[in-house]
C-alpha cells in the first residue's frame, strides 16, 4: 500500500505506523444504538402447525449492534472511542450499557430516553447452512424529541475538541435528526475534523459538508436517482454528482462481493476488488469499513490508504459469524505482503473463529491433535515434532506464544521472531492444519478450548508435566510425547549466533 494523495506521485507508506498511530487517536461516534440477538439452531422438520421451519435452538449471542458496533470496531482497532447515543429504560438497554461499560476503550455516554424502546434485532439463524431464517426488530424509528436531540447534541459538541475524526452512523432509527447531523458537522467543520458518514435514506442533502460519505452501491443509485449502476464508470460518474451534490471530499461505494470504489471530489477513482474469502456473515460489515475508515483519517492517512485498509478488515469479518469486529492483529495480518492462501486459511487470532472449525471438525468426526510452544527459529526438531503429532490424528492445532508470552517465558532478547513471522512459517507447514496465538503463559486456557484428543509434546517432559494432560485425559484422549532430535535447540541456536567468532 502507498501513501499520500489519490492521484500524482505517493510516497511510500507503512501500515504499521499507522496502526501505531491509531493506537494513539481518540474517535467520536454518534449514531443508532442497538442490541443484536443471534439465535443459532438446527432445521430438521417443519411445524405440524403451519408451514415453517422449526428451529431446535443450540445458542443464543448478544451483541452490541448499529452504531455500538462501529465503537467496538473502532476500540477493537486499538483506538478510543466517545460514543453518543440513545436507549430506553429497559432490559435491552441494561444489557448494553453493561457491555459498552465492559469495554476499556470505549467511553459511552447514552442519553436515557424511557419513552422509547431500546431498538433490538432477533436474528434466526440455521447454523449448518449459515442460513438467516428471520428477523424480529423492536424499535421506534420516529425521530427523538427535542430534550433528547438537544442532549446528543451537546454531549456530541463537547466531545469534539478531543477526537481526531467522526464517525455518524446512521441507522434511519432517529437519534441523527436533521438538527443533529448538520450541528456535529458544522462544529467537526470548523475545528478541522474529518466526519465520515455512514447513510441512510435517500436524500444525502442533510450530510452536506461531510469529508467523506460510504453509500452502498444501491444506496448510492437511490439518492443519485439513476436506475442502474452497472460499471465502475457509471459508479464513479454517480458518486462525482454526489460529491459535487453536497461538498463532500470524497465517496467510498461498497459493492459487497465486487470490492470497493473510491471516488475522491479531485482525482481519479480507484477501485478495488474484494478479498476472496469464505463469507459467513455480513452482518455489521458495513461498521467495520466505517469504523476502520474513521480511525485510519484519525492517523491521517490518504482516502485511498484508508480505503484498502477498510477492503481487507471487510475481507476479515465477513468471515465471522453474527455482529463481529476485527482487531489490529487481525488487519495487520491481512493487509501485509507475503500472506499465502495457507497462512490465511489457518492462522487464528480470534477464538470465536477457531471454535467455528473445531464445530466444524466435530461434526465431520475427525481426530484432533494439540502441540504447543513458541517456535521462535523452526529447526529440524520442532520439525519430527509436528510431522509425528500429524500422524496420530486427523487435524493438527498448534498453539503458538504470543510475543509478550515468548518474553516473559525465555527472557529479553526474545523472540527473535515476532508472532506473525512464527505463524507463518508454521502455517507454510504441510503438517499444521491451524496456528493459534495465545498470550498466556501456559496454554490451558486454549487446551480447554479446544479439547483434542491427542496432546503431544517433546520426549523431555513427564506425561504428568505436560500442561493439559488430566483435561485430556480426563475426556478420553491421550498424550503423546515424542523423542527429542538430540543437541538440537533454539536456545542453543540462538546463544551460538550471538557468541563472537573467533579469527
Amino acid at each position: 500500500m502507498r501513501g499520500g494523495s489519490s492521484t500524482g506521485s505517493r510516497a511510500m507508506f507503512n501500515f504499521e505506523d499507522a496502526l501505531k498511530l491509531i493506537g494513539e487517536q481518540t474517535v467520536l461516534c454518534v449514531g443508532d444504538l442497538m442490541l443484536d440477538d443471534f439465535v443459532y439452531g438446527e432445521v430438521s422438520r417443519i411445524s405440524p402447525e403451519a408451514p415453517a421451519p422449526v428451529l431446535a435452538v443450540t445458542k443464543s449471542e448478544l451483541v452490541v449492534g448499529g452504531a455500538g458496533n462501529v465503537a467496538r470496531n473502532i476500540a477493537a482497532l486499538g483506538a478510543r472511542c466517545i460514543f453518543v447515543g440513545v436507549v430506553g429504560e429497559d432490559e435491552a438497554s441494561r444489557t448494553l450499557m453493561r457491555a459498552l461499560a465492559a469495554e476499556a476503550l470505549i467511553e459511552p455516554h447514552l442519553v436515557v430516553d424511557p419513552s422509547r424502546p431500546t431498538t433490538r434485532k432477533v436474528r434466526f439463524v440455521s447454523e449448518h447452512h449459515s442460513t438467516h431464517l428471520l428477523r424480529a426488530d423492536w424499535e421506534m424509528a420516529g425521530a427523538i424529541n427535542a430534550n433528547t436531540e438537544k442532549a446528543i447534541v451537546d454531549r456530541a459538541l463537547a466531545a469534539l475538541p478531543r477526537v481526531a475524526s467522526v464517525v455518524l452512523s446512521d441507522y434511519a432509527k432517529g437519534v441523527l435528526t436533521r438538527q443533529a447531523i448538520r450541528s456535529v458537522i458544522e462544529a467537526a467543520r470548523r475545528l478541522g475534523k474529518p466526519v465520515i458518514v455512514d447513510p441512510k435514506g435517500k436524500d444525502f442533502s442533510v450530510y452536506k459538508g461531510a469529508t467523506l460519505i460510504t453509500p452502498n452501491r444501491q444506496e448510492l443509485a437511490e439518492a443519485t436517482r439513476h436506475a442502474l449502476l452497472a460499471s465502475e464508470a457509471d459508479i464513479a460518474a454517480a458518486a462525482g454528482e454526489l460529491n459535487r451534490a453536497i461538498g463532500s471530499e470524497a465517496v467510498l461505494v461498497t459493492r459487497s462481493e465486487a470490492g470497493m470504489s473510491l471516488v475522491p471530489a479531485r482525482g481519479e477513482p480507484v477501485h478495488v476488488a474484494a478479498y476472496p474469502v469464505k463469507v459467513r456473515d455480513v452482518s455489521g460489515a458495513g461498521d467495520t469499513v466505517v469504523a476502520v475508515i474513521a480511525a485510519m483519517l484519525a492517523a491521517k492517512t490518504s482516502f485511498e490508504d484508508a480505503m484498502r485498509a477498510a477492503n481487507a478488515a471487510a475481507g476479515v469479518v465477513v468471515g465471522k459469524r453474527g455482529t463481529a469486529t476485527v482487531s489490529a492483529a487481525e488487519l495487520r495480518h491481512r493487509i501485509l505482503p507475503a500472506a499465502s492462501l495457507a497462512p490465511e486459511e489457518k492462522i487464528i487470532f480470534d477464538w470465536s473463529v477457531l471454535d467455528e472449525r473445531l464445530a466444524q471438525w466435530r461434526r465431520q468426526g475427525v481426530r484432533v491433535g494439540f502441540t504447543n510452544g513458541c517456535f521462535d527459529i523452526l529447526h529440524r526438531g520442532h520439525i519430527k515434532l509436528l510431522t509425528q503429532a500429524r500422524a496420530a490424528c486427523d487435524r493438527l492445532i498448534v498453539g503458538l506464544n504470543g510475543d509478550a508470552s515468548v518474553t516473559r517465558l525465555k527472557g529479553e532478547g526474545r523472540p527473535v521472531q515476532e508472532v506473525h513471522a512464527r505463524a507463518e512459517v508454521l502455517a507454510a507447514l504441510e503438517a499444521v492444519d491451524l496456528v493459534v496465538i495465545f498470550d498466556q503463559d501456559t496454554p490451558l486456557e486454549l487446551i480447554r478450548r479446544v479439547r483434542p484428543k491427542i496432546l503431544a509434546k517433546g520426549g523431555d517432559y513427564q506425561r504428568e508435566g505436560v500442561v493439559g494432560h488430566e483435561l485430556v485425559e480426563a475426556d478420553g484422549g491421550e498424550v503423546i510425547l515424542i523423542d527429542l532430535v538430540p543437541g538440537v535447540s533454539t536456545t542453543k541456536i540462538v546463544r551460538k549466533s550471538r557468541a563472537p567468532q573467533s579469527s
